[in-house]
C-alpha cells in the first residue's frame, strides 16, 4: 500500500504538459480544483472529467501511474458513499430496512461525489507528474512574488513547500524500508484488529522521525556547504516565457469553466 503512493513524483516526459509553464499549471491547477466545487450536476460535472481525460492523454503519463495516485483514497472514497448513500434520503427507495433506506437522491450524490474527489486526486497529481521540483518552486515563487511588499520571505516560503512535497516519496520509501526491516525481524504489521495493528505501527515511527530529522539537518547542511542565499540576487539558468500552447491552455480552462456555468444555469442540481 504504501509503494503505491505516488503523489509528489516526477515523471520524465516530453508532452505538451510537461514543457508548459509551470506559472501556468500552478495557476490553472487552482482554479479547475475550484470548478470542480462549482459543478452542480453530472452535465457540468461530465464535462470537466472530459477535459481531465483529455489533458491526461496530453500529459503521456502511464495509466497506471494515475491509477496508483487513486488507490491511496479508496478508503475515503468508500466511506464518503457509505455515508450519502445511507444519509442522503429522497427520490426513488431502492431498498429500505429498518432505518436504512437507500434511495435515488442517496446513490446519485454518493456517484457524484466520487466522481469529484478521483477528479481532484488526479488533476493534482498531473501538476507534480509533469513539473520538476525546481521548476514548482521557480513558479510558485514567481506567483506569489506580490506579496514582497508585504515583507514576506516569497523564496523561502516557496522553497520550503516544494522540499516539503518533493520528500513525500523519500520517506514513503523511508516507511516502506523500515516496514521490511521490521517484518525480517519478526514483526506482525498486518495481522490483527484495528487497535493491534495501530500498536504495531508505533516501531515504525520512531525511526522514521529521526530519519526525517537527518535528513532535514544534512540538507540545511548540505545547503549551506553551497552557499544558498535567500532568492535575493539569485539568478536563473532557465528563464520562463509564456508560449502559444500556455495561451491555448489558458483559453481552453476559461472555455470549460464558462461551460460548467452554462450547464450548471439549465440543467437540475444533484444535491
Amino acid at each position: 500500500m504504501v509503494s503505491d503512493i505516488t503523489f509528489g513524483q516526477y515523471y520524465h516526459g516530453n508532452s505538451v504538459l510537461h514543457r508548459a509553464d509551470p506559472r501556468i499549471k500552478l495557476i490553472l491547477t487552482f482554479a479547475m480544483i475550484i470548478v470542480i466545487f462549482l459543478c452542480k450536476n453530472f452535465f457540468s460535472l461530465g464535462l470537466l472529467a472530459a477535459f481531465i481525460i483529455l489533458v491526461t492523454l496530453l500529459s503521456k503519463v502511464p495509466v497506471r501511474m494515475i491509477l496508483k495516485s487513486i488507490k491511496p483514497v479508496l478508503i475515503i472514497l468508500a466511506f464518503t458513499a457509505i455515508l450519502n448513500i445511507f444519509y442522503t434520503h429522497g427520490g426513488r427507495t431502492y431498498f429500505e430496512w429498518w432505518k436504512i433506506a437507500v434511495t435515488e437522491k442517496g446513490v446519485n450524490t454518493a456517484v457524484f461525489t466520487i466522481i469529484r474527489i478521483i477528479i481532484l486526486v488526479v488533476m493534482s497529481s498531473l501538476l507534480t507528474y509533469t513539473t520538476t521540483p525546481t521548476m514548482l518552486t521557480d513558479g510558485l515563487e514567481r506567483i506569489l512574488s506580490p506579496l514582497k511588499i508585504f515583507h514576506i520571505k516569497v523564496s523561502s516560503l516557496a522553497m520550503m513547500m516544494t522540499l516539503a512535497l518533493r520528500f513525500i516519496p523519500t520517506l514513503i520509501e523511508e516507511i516502506e524500508r523500515i516496514m521490511n526491516a521490521q517484518k525480517a525481524r519478526g514483526a506482525d504489521l498486518e495481522s490483527g484488529g484495528l487497535i493491534t495493528r495501530a500498536k504495531a505501527l508505533v516501531p515504525i515511527f520512531i525511526p522514521l522521525m529521526v530519519s526525517a530529522f537527518r535528513r532535514a539537518y544534512e540538507l540545511a547542511l548540505a545547503m549551506t556547504c553551497r552557499c544558498y542565499t535567500d532568492g535575493n540576487g539569485r539568478t536563473r539558468m532557465k528563464q520562463m516565457k509564456l508560449k502559444i500552447t500556455d495561451y491555448v491552455m489558458l483559453i481552453l480552462c476559461i472555455a470549460i469553466t464558462a461551460g460548467v456555468i452554462v450547464l450548471n444555469i439549465f440543467f437540475e442540481k444533484v444535491i
